[in-house]
Protein backbone atom coordinates (compact mmCIF):
# COMPACT_ATOMS: atom_id res chain seq x y z
CA UNK A 1 0.00 0.00 0.00
CA UNK A 2 0.90 3.61 -0.56
CA UNK A 3 1.81 5.03 3.23
CA UNK A 4 3.04 8.60 3.93
CA UNK A 5 5.84 7.30 6.26
CA UNK A 6 7.60 9.71 9.21
CA UNK A 7 11.39 8.98 9.48
CA UNK A 8 12.89 11.82 10.95
CA UNK A 9 11.94 14.98 12.07
CA UNK A 10 11.32 18.27 10.78
CA UNK A 11 9.49 19.70 8.37
CA UNK A 12 7.66 18.09 6.14
CA UNK A 13 10.29 16.50 4.00
CA UNK A 14 10.64 14.40 7.57
CA UNK A 15 7.08 12.70 5.71
CA UNK A 16 7.80 10.62 2.16
CA UNK A 17 5.39 8.75 0.06
CA UNK A 18 6.57 5.42 0.03
CA UNK A 19 5.08 1.69 -1.05
CA UNK A 20 5.14 -0.62 2.27
CA UNK A 21 3.27 -3.77 2.87
CA UNK A 22 -0.50 -4.11 3.86
CA UNK A 23 -1.22 -4.38 7.28
CA UNK A 24 -3.01 -7.40 8.58
CA UNK A 25 -5.88 -7.76 10.80
CA UNK A 26 -5.51 -10.24 13.78
CA UNK A 27 -8.51 -12.30 15.31
CA UNK A 28 -9.77 -9.28 17.14
CA UNK A 29 -8.89 -6.86 14.50
CA UNK A 30 -10.64 -4.74 11.41
CA UNK A 31 -8.64 -4.00 8.57
CA UNK A 32 -10.33 -0.48 6.71
CA UNK A 33 -9.48 1.00 3.51
CA UNK A 34 -9.25 4.74 4.54
CA UNK A 35 -11.31 7.14 2.50
CA UNK A 36 -10.48 10.25 4.45
CA UNK A 37 -8.04 10.69 7.18
CA UNK A 38 -8.09 14.39 9.26
CA UNK A 39 -4.76 16.19 10.00
CA UNK A 40 -4.54 17.21 13.63
CA UNK A 41 -1.82 19.08 15.60
CA UNK A 42 -0.71 16.85 16.97
CA UNK A 43 0.41 15.33 13.50
CA UNK A 44 2.46 18.52 13.48
CA UNK A 45 3.74 18.38 16.66
CA UNK A 46 5.14 14.93 16.18
CA UNK A 47 6.65 15.69 13.18
CA UNK A 48 8.22 18.70 14.43
CA UNK A 49 9.65 16.92 17.59
CA UNK A 50 10.61 15.53 19.61
CA UNK A 51 7.37 12.88 20.10
CA UNK A 52 4.33 14.18 22.47
CA UNK A 53 3.42 10.89 22.77
CA UNK A 54 5.19 7.99 24.86
CA UNK A 55 6.10 5.10 22.94
CA UNK A 56 6.41 6.93 19.80
CA UNK A 57 8.60 5.43 17.70
CA UNK A 58 10.18 5.79 13.81
CA UNK A 59 9.44 5.11 10.94
CA UNK A 60 5.87 5.99 11.94
CA UNK A 61 2.77 6.63 9.97
CA UNK A 62 0.82 9.98 11.34
CA UNK A 63 -2.80 10.20 10.88
CA UNK A 64 -5.54 10.12 14.19
CA UNK A 65 -8.98 10.35 12.40
CA UNK A 66 -10.20 7.59 9.94
CA UNK A 67 -13.27 7.01 8.32
CA UNK A 68 -13.24 4.56 5.52
CA UNK A 69 -14.73 1.15 4.35
CA UNK A 70 -14.36 -2.58 6.18
CA UNK A 71 -11.96 -4.22 4.09
CA UNK A 72 -11.81 -7.49 6.34
CA UNK A 73 -12.26 -8.80 9.73
CA UNK A 74 -10.59 -11.00 12.27
CA UNK A 75 -11.94 -14.06 13.25
CA UNK A 76 -13.73 -13.11 16.19
CA UNK A 77 -14.84 -9.90 15.49
CA UNK A 78 -18.57 -9.90 15.54
CA UNK A 79 -20.95 -6.68 14.41
CA UNK A 80 -18.80 -5.70 11.40
CA UNK A 81 -18.57 -6.61 7.59
CA UNK A 82 -16.63 -6.10 4.37
CA UNK A 83 -17.90 -3.01 3.28
CA UNK A 84 -19.07 -1.68 6.11
CA UNK A 85 -18.58 2.26 6.50
CA UNK A 86 -17.07 3.24 9.16
CA UNK A 87 -15.31 5.81 11.83
CA UNK A 88 -12.53 4.63 14.38
CA UNK A 89 -11.96 6.13 17.56
CA UNK A 90 -8.59 6.54 17.82
CA UNK A 91 -7.77 6.05 21.75
CA UNK A 92 -7.79 2.65 23.08
CA UNK A 93 -5.23 1.21 25.87
CA UNK A 94 -4.25 -2.38 26.42
CA UNK A 95 -7.35 -3.14 27.26
CA UNK A 96 -7.28 -5.17 30.66
CA UNK A 97 -6.34 -2.74 33.08
CA UNK A 98 -8.96 -0.30 35.50
CA UNK A 99 -8.45 2.14 33.26
CA UNK A 100 -9.55 0.94 30.41
CA UNK A 101 -12.28 -1.58 31.98
CA UNK A 102 -13.94 1.75 32.81
CA UNK A 103 -13.75 2.42 29.54
CA UNK A 104 -11.83 5.42 29.97
CA UNK A 105 -8.74 3.98 27.77
CA UNK A 106 -7.25 7.55 27.55
CA UNK A 107 -5.93 7.35 30.91
CA UNK A 108 -4.27 3.53 30.84
CA UNK A 109 -1.10 3.27 31.58
CA UNK A 110 -0.08 1.63 28.06
CA UNK A 111 -2.24 4.22 26.66
CA UNK A 112 -2.13 3.62 22.33
CA UNK A 113 -3.22 6.22 20.15
CA UNK A 114 -3.75 5.17 16.40
CA UNK A 115 -1.50 7.58 14.18
CA UNK A 116 -0.31 8.94 17.63
CA UNK A 117 2.16 6.45 19.08
CA UNK A 118 0.75 3.32 16.47
CA UNK A 119 0.33 3.32 12.92
CA UNK A 120 -2.73 5.50 11.50
CA UNK A 121 -4.64 6.88 8.56
CA UNK A 122 -2.01 8.73 6.46
CA UNK A 123 -2.07 5.37 4.44
CA UNK A 124 -4.57 3.06 1.88
CA UNK A 125 -5.37 0.93 5.01
CA UNK A 126 -4.89 0.64 8.67
CA UNK A 127 -5.50 -1.97 10.89
CA UNK A 128 -7.10 -1.56 14.60
CA UNK A 129 -9.00 -3.31 17.67
CA UNK A 130 -12.53 -3.89 16.37
CA UNK A 131 -14.28 -2.43 19.35
CA UNK A 132 -12.67 1.27 18.41
CA UNK A 133 -14.57 0.63 15.09
CA UNK A 134 -17.95 2.92 14.69
CA UNK A 135 -20.67 2.02 11.81
CA UNK A 136 -21.61 5.56 9.89
CA UNK A 137 -24.87 5.70 8.68
CA UNK A 138 -25.80 5.96 4.85
CA UNK A 139 -27.01 9.61 5.52
CA UNK A 140 -23.47 10.79 6.94
CA UNK A 141 -20.70 11.43 3.88
CA UNK A 142 -17.47 10.05 5.26
CA UNK A 143 -15.23 13.26 4.74
CA UNK A 144 -17.56 14.46 6.92
CA UNK A 145 -17.37 11.87 9.70
CA UNK A 146 -13.21 11.87 9.60
CA UNK A 147 -13.74 15.50 11.07
CA UNK A 148 -15.00 13.98 13.82
CA UNK A 149 -12.72 11.73 16.28
CA UNK A 150 -10.04 14.10 18.02
CA UNK A 151 -11.66 17.34 17.78
CA UNK A 152 -15.26 16.20 18.51
CA UNK A 153 -14.48 13.46 21.10
CA UNK A 154 -12.69 16.33 22.77
CA UNK A 155 -14.99 19.13 22.39
CA UNK A 156 -17.70 17.00 23.91
CA UNK A 157 -15.71 16.21 27.06
CA UNK A 158 -14.86 19.33 27.71
CA UNK A 159 -18.05 21.05 27.01
CA UNK A 160 -20.44 18.66 28.49
CA UNK A 161 -18.70 15.68 30.28
CA UNK A 162 -16.40 18.17 32.79
CA UNK A 163 -17.74 21.42 32.02
CA UNK A 164 -21.36 20.69 32.22
CA UNK A 165 -22.72 23.04 30.23
CA UNK A 166 -26.10 23.74 30.48
CA UNK A 167 -29.28 25.78 29.59
CA UNK A 168 -28.94 29.49 30.07
CA UNK A 169 -25.37 30.00 31.22
CA UNK A 170 -23.04 31.80 29.03
CA UNK A 171 -19.92 30.60 27.86
CA UNK A 172 -16.88 32.25 26.27
CA UNK A 173 -15.29 30.16 23.89
CA UNK A 174 -11.31 30.54 23.29
CA UNK A 175 -9.83 30.39 19.22
CA UNK A 176 -13.44 30.08 17.78
CA UNK A 177 -12.81 28.97 14.84
CA UNK A 178 -10.20 25.70 15.54
CA UNK A 179 -11.66 22.72 14.76
CA UNK A 180 -12.28 21.83 18.43
CA UNK A 181 -13.66 25.18 19.46
CA UNK A 182 -16.29 25.10 16.05
CA UNK A 183 -17.64 21.60 17.64
CA UNK A 184 -17.41 23.44 21.39
CA UNK A 185 -20.03 25.69 20.09
CA UNK A 186 -22.24 24.22 18.60
CA UNK A 187 -22.52 22.00 21.75
CA UNK A 188 -22.72 24.65 24.34
CA UNK A 189 -25.56 26.04 21.93
CA UNK A 190 -27.02 22.61 21.80
CA UNK A 191 -27.33 22.94 25.38
CA UNK A 192 -29.66 25.99 25.60
CA UNK A 193 -26.40 28.09 26.11
CA UNK A 194 -25.52 31.55 25.29
CA UNK A 195 -21.92 31.76 23.61
CA UNK A 196 -19.43 34.07 23.62
CA UNK A 197 -17.15 33.38 20.66
CA UNK A 198 -13.47 34.80 20.59
CA UNK A 199 -11.66 34.78 17.34
CA UNK A 200 -8.18 36.22 16.04
CA UNK A 201 -10.08 37.67 12.81
CA UNK A 202 -13.69 38.92 11.19
CA UNK A 203 -13.46 35.90 8.99
CA UNK A 204 -13.44 33.34 12.00
CA UNK A 205 -15.75 35.33 13.93
CA UNK A 206 -18.37 35.21 11.08
CA UNK A 207 -18.12 31.29 10.94
CA UNK A 208 -18.80 31.40 14.72
CA UNK A 209 -21.73 33.63 13.90
CA UNK A 210 -22.92 31.01 11.62
CA UNK A 211 -22.52 28.00 14.16
CA UNK A 212 -24.86 30.39 16.40
CA UNK A 213 -22.20 32.05 18.34
CA UNK A 214 -24.85 35.36 20.22
CA UNK A 215 -21.69 37.73 21.10
CA UNK A 216 -18.60 37.83 18.75
CA UNK A 217 -15.38 39.78 20.07
CA UNK A 218 -11.50 39.59 18.34
CA UNK A 219 -8.80 38.77 20.36
CA UNK A 220 -7.34 42.09 20.17
CA UNK A 221 -10.42 43.68 21.18
CA UNK A 222 -10.74 43.89 25.60
CA UNK A 223 -12.85 40.70 25.87
CA UNK A 224 -12.85 40.98 29.38
CA UNK A 225 -15.27 44.14 29.67
CA UNK A 226 -17.22 43.27 26.60
CA UNK A 227 -18.39 39.83 28.54
CA UNK A 228 -19.37 41.58 31.40
CA UNK A 229 -20.89 44.80 29.78
CA UNK A 230 -22.98 41.53 28.08
CA UNK A 231 -23.29 39.66 31.10
CA UNK A 232 -24.44 42.92 33.51
CA UNK A 233 -21.69 42.77 35.22
CA UNK A 234 -21.57 39.32 36.24
CA UNK A 235 -19.23 37.87 33.91
CA UNK A 236 -19.74 34.39 32.06
CA UNK A 237 -20.29 30.82 33.60
CA UNK A 238 -18.09 28.86 32.12
CA UNK A 239 -14.53 29.80 29.72
CA UNK A 240 -13.76 26.26 27.19
CA UNK A 241 -9.87 27.40 26.43
CA UNK A 242 -7.59 25.22 24.38
CA UNK A 243 -5.43 27.87 23.94
CA UNK A 244 -3.47 28.29 27.33
CA UNK A 245 -1.69 30.95 27.73
CA UNK A 246 -2.02 33.36 25.69
CA UNK A 247 -5.67 33.70 26.61
CA UNK A 248 -5.27 32.50 30.10
CA UNK A 249 -6.20 36.57 31.60
CA UNK A 250 -9.15 36.85 29.71
CA UNK A 251 -10.73 33.48 29.94
CA UNK A 252 -9.89 33.84 33.91
CA UNK A 253 -10.81 37.29 34.19
CA UNK A 254 -14.04 37.24 32.56
CA UNK A 255 -15.81 34.52 35.07
CA UNK A 256 -18.27 34.98 37.46
CA UNK A 257 -18.01 34.35 40.98
CA UNK A 258 -18.38 30.50 40.84
CA UNK A 259 -17.44 30.57 37.92
CA UNK A 260 -15.72 27.77 36.32
CA UNK A 261 -12.72 27.75 33.72
CA UNK A 262 -11.90 24.18 31.36
CA UNK A 263 -8.90 23.71 30.12
CA UNK A 264 -8.00 21.56 27.39
CA UNK A 265 -4.61 22.21 25.42
CA UNK A 266 -1.65 24.64 25.50
CA UNK A 267 -1.65 25.70 21.92
CA UNK A 268 -0.77 29.71 23.20
CA UNK A 269 1.96 28.86 26.06
CA UNK A 270 1.98 26.11 28.87
CA UNK A 271 3.11 27.54 31.27
CA UNK A 272 1.22 30.47 33.04
CA UNK A 273 1.59 32.42 36.71
CA UNK A 274 -1.85 34.14 38.25
CA UNK A 275 -3.01 35.07 41.78
CA UNK A 276 -4.45 32.64 44.03
CA UNK A 277 -6.46 35.15 45.90
CA UNK A 278 -8.46 36.04 43.00
CA UNK A 279 -9.10 32.12 42.37
CA UNK A 280 -9.93 31.28 45.59
CA UNK A 281 -11.63 34.44 47.13
CA UNK A 282 -13.82 34.66 44.03
CA UNK A 283 -14.97 30.67 44.21
CA UNK A 284 -13.19 30.14 40.77
CA UNK A 285 -13.32 26.35 39.56
CA UNK A 286 -10.39 25.57 37.34
CA UNK A 287 -11.10 22.10 35.90
CA UNK A 288 -8.59 20.11 33.85
CA UNK A 289 -10.33 18.29 31.05
CA UNK A 290 -8.38 15.14 30.35
CA UNK A 291 -8.90 12.61 28.01
CA UNK A 292 -12.25 12.08 26.33
CA UNK A 293 -14.19 8.67 27.37
CA UNK A 294 -15.81 5.29 24.98
CA UNK A 295 -18.78 7.00 26.14
CA UNK A 296 -18.01 10.16 25.18
CA UNK A 297 -17.17 9.11 21.61
CA UNK A 298 -20.12 7.13 21.64
CA UNK A 299 -22.24 9.63 22.48
CA UNK A 300 -20.96 12.63 19.83
CA UNK A 301 -21.24 10.20 17.37
CA UNK A 302 -25.28 9.29 18.38
CA UNK A 303 -25.46 13.65 18.40
CA UNK A 304 -23.84 14.34 15.10
CA UNK A 305 -25.79 11.21 13.28
CA UNK A 306 -28.85 13.14 14.87
CA UNK A 307 -28.50 16.30 12.52
CA UNK A 308 -28.08 19.53 13.57
CA UNK A 309 -24.96 19.81 13.62
CA UNK A 310 -21.52 20.76 11.23
CA UNK A 311 -18.47 20.17 10.70
CA UNK A 312 -15.94 22.74 8.72
CA UNK A 313 -13.43 21.42 6.75
CA UNK A 314 -10.73 24.02 5.14
CA UNK A 315 -9.00 22.08 3.12
CA UNK A 316 -8.61 18.81 1.37
CA UNK A 317 -5.76 17.12 -0.05
CA UNK A 318 -4.11 13.56 -1.38
CA UNK A 319 -1.33 11.69 0.33
CA UNK A 320 1.17 13.10 -2.36
CA UNK A 321 0.43 16.70 -1.39
CA UNK A 322 1.80 16.81 1.72
CA UNK A 323 3.49 19.51 1.96
CA UNK A 324 0.29 21.72 0.96
CA UNK A 325 -1.54 19.98 3.37
CA UNK A 326 0.21 20.83 6.26
CA UNK A 327 1.07 24.48 4.82
CA UNK A 328 -3.01 24.24 5.50
CA UNK A 329 -3.13 23.26 8.58
CA UNK A 330 -0.23 25.40 10.19
CA UNK A 331 -1.27 28.53 8.53
CA UNK A 332 -3.39 31.18 10.98
CA UNK A 333 -5.78 31.59 8.48
CA UNK A 334 -6.72 27.75 8.46
CA UNK A 335 -10.22 27.59 9.55
CA UNK A 336 -11.71 23.98 10.29
CA UNK A 337 -10.08 20.41 9.55
CA UNK A 338 -7.64 19.70 6.68
CA UNK A 339 -8.80 16.29 5.39
CA UNK A 340 -6.12 14.20 3.57
CA UNK A 341 -7.22 11.17 0.83
CA UNK A 342 -5.28 8.18 0.08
Amino acid sequence: MRALVQTRFGGPEAMSLRHIPDPAAGPRDVLVRVRACGLNRLDILQRRGPAVLPRFRLPHIAGMDVAGHVEAVGAEVRGLATGDRVVIDPTHGCGTCPRCEAGDPGNCPELRVVGGNVAGGFAEYVAVPARLVHLVPEHVALDEVAALPSAWGTAWHATLAVGQVSAGEVVVVQAAASAVSIAAVQLAKRAGAKVVAVAGNDAKLALAGELGADLLLRNDSDVVAAVRGYTDGEGADIALDHVGAATWNSSLNSLRAGGRLVMFGNTGGDEVTFSLANVYHRGLRLLGSGAYTEADFAAMLAAYYAGGLRVVRSAEFGLDELPAAFAAAESREAIGKVLVRP
